[in-house]
């Protein structure tokens, strides 16, 4: 056991911070055990969503998700799953279609000018 002060906060924090990771890795392995069980569109969206809310937490590296999510893709295709592509993101769409388009940026926009670095002034000895 550590004696110094900042040793042992290091320690409480690591303890949380496993606990925190360990309930997040499980949760990823439930959602997933979940799917393999019974492949429907929910059982993968949630398990997509789990691992997306580990590299969030930077917990597992992003490639390592993409790749899982790809299984679970690939999976849910063998087993004729459609996933509901973008709900949310179909129902603010036209929503967005309604607004009048933005005033056009002239297409001949000269490039800003550069402004000289100021110069600092001599210290005094």
């Amino acid at each position: 056991m550590p004696i110094i002060k900042s040793a042992i906060k290091r320690v409480k924090q690591a303890a949380v911070r496993n606990e925190r990771n360990v309930a997040t890795k499980r949760a990823i392995k439930a959602a997933v055990k979940a799917f393999e069980a019974k492949p429907s569109a929910a059982t993968l969206s949630k398990a997509q969503s789990e691992i997306d809310k580990a590299v969030k937490k930077n917990l597992i590296h992003k490639n390592t998700a993409a790749r899982r999510k790809a299984n679970l893709a690939k999976a849910a295709k063998a087993a004729n799953v459609k996933l509901a592509a973008g709900t949310k993101k179909a129902a603010a769409k036209p929503a967005a279609a309604k607004k009048a388009p933005a005033k056009a940026a002239p297409a001949t926009k000269k490039p800003a000018a550069k402004k000289p670095a100021a110069k600092k002034p001599a210290t005094k000895k």
